[in-house]
């Protein structure tokens, strides 16, 4: 029998304090599902159809909590306080300096080594009905499986950040709902409110390969960016936003990731491969945009990332090399990252947008996964 539409619970593994961690499974009634965790806002899973209708897991991910808690790379994780870098781990916020937590050579990536990555959240249902017995047991060993109707197919979840944590000042509250669609949408949701300023910039770091195995260097990229931001060999802003016209970094009509990624040049080499910021064409500030789009020839899986930031990281998987999951979809350049979000390094760097938040103010950004199919 198919499962019916909805959402259901079930356990995902403990954590040394004793904690539970909860996995949540979101159907849609086109049969699409997306599988996420309350800890560390992770997406598991994601099958979609291809052109015949067979579905395949597109996302990268882990059979149980423990991966995600010791040696995950960001595999579908929610990503804050600060996604991408901050060089030395420094900045100055209102003339006061900010020590933040050094975990990628001598500077800070996607919030610390104890980001929102690494965190239990609490998580809530969107139907009612399923909402009391969802909220209490999602810190708990309970074995139940709350389920919200298919009209209301969401997942919130919540995290209070205290003042300090991983050297960021001030509380910062944070909700992050995920939305599953007919329409075979994923869309992410980020509120945020602080009590004294802090820097904030919020998403998600989903592993995908279109195929669900092998490697994505034949899978045809589109990025909606005339520019990219140039990265030294540590892979923090050197300051410019080179064009990327005449550059293997022109993604503006669909490029095969793999046609120029060992071409010989110097901003290539130094990430490795493509891991770069791109700077998205928005008619104005804010303003949501689609930013990229890929698709997978053989199977015909299309996805497209629309947002309303200012820029997109672009990963080419560069770093994965066997060691984790199973089979080929975890090796080498297995999988492409395409992460919405604000200018790397920018609390160090006043002639970019702002990322500072304030008392007062809200923070509201929506990302959005599109799945449909391709002749």
């Amino acid at each position: 029998m198919t499962p019916r539409p909805g959402i259901s619970r079930a356990p995902f593994g403990q954590l040394p304090d004793g904690r539970a961690a909860s996995l949540f499974t979101l159907r849609n009634r086109a049969g699409m599902v997306v599988r996420i965790s309350d800890f560390g806002g992770v997406i598991t899973a994601i099958h979609v159809p291809d052109r015949a209708g067979v579905l395949a897991n597109v996302c990268l991910g882990f059979d149980d909590v423990e991966p995600y808690r010791t040696v995950s790379p960001y595999f579908g994780a929610l990503i804050g306080r600060y996604g991408n870098r901050i060089a030395n781990g420094r900045f100055i916020l209102d003339g006061v300096a900010h020590q933040l937590d050094i975990n990628d050579g001598a500077n800070h990536l996607h919030g610390g080594a104890l980001g929102f990555h690494r965190v239990l959240w609490q998580a809530s249902v969107a139907n009612a009905s399923a909402n009391a017995s969802a909220n209490a047991n999602a810190n708990s060993n309970s074995n139940s499986n709350a389920v919200a109707n298919a009209a209301d197919m969401a997942l919130t979840l919540r995290y209070h950040s205290p003042h300090g944590e991983q050297g960021y000042p001030g509380a910062l509250d944070v909700t992050v709902r995920y939305a599953l669609g007919d329409d075979n949408e994923l869309s992410i949701t980020f509120d945020a409110v602080c009590d004294r300023a802090t820097p904030v910039n919020l998403t998600n770091h989903a592993y995908f390969n279109l195929a669900g195995r092998g490697d994505i260097l034949g899978q045809e990229l589109m990025i909606a960016a005339d520019s990219y931001t140039a990265i030294d060999a540590a892979l923090i802003p050197t300051g410019p936003q080179p064009p990327v016209a005449g550059t293997p970094f022109d993604f503006r009509l669909p490029q095969a990731i793999g046609a120029r990624i060992a071409a010989d040049h110097q901003q290539l080499r130094n990430g490795a491969g493509y891991d770069h910021n791109f700077a998205l064409n928005q008619p104005a500030p804010g303003a949501r945009v689609l930013a990229a789009r890929v698709r997978e020839p053989s199977s015909g899986r299309v996805l497209e990332v629309f947002s309303d930031q200012p820029c997109l990281q672009f990963y080419s998987g560069n770093f994965l090399d066997g060691s984790l999951g199973a089979g080929t979809q975890y090796a080498y350049r297995g999988a492409f990252c395409l992460e919405p979000q604000h200018f790397p390094d920018s609390p160090n760097r006043p002639q970019l947008p702002t990322t500072i938040l304030r008392p007062g103010q809200r923070y509201h950004s929506v990302m959005t996964y599109r799945f449909t199919v391709a002749g």
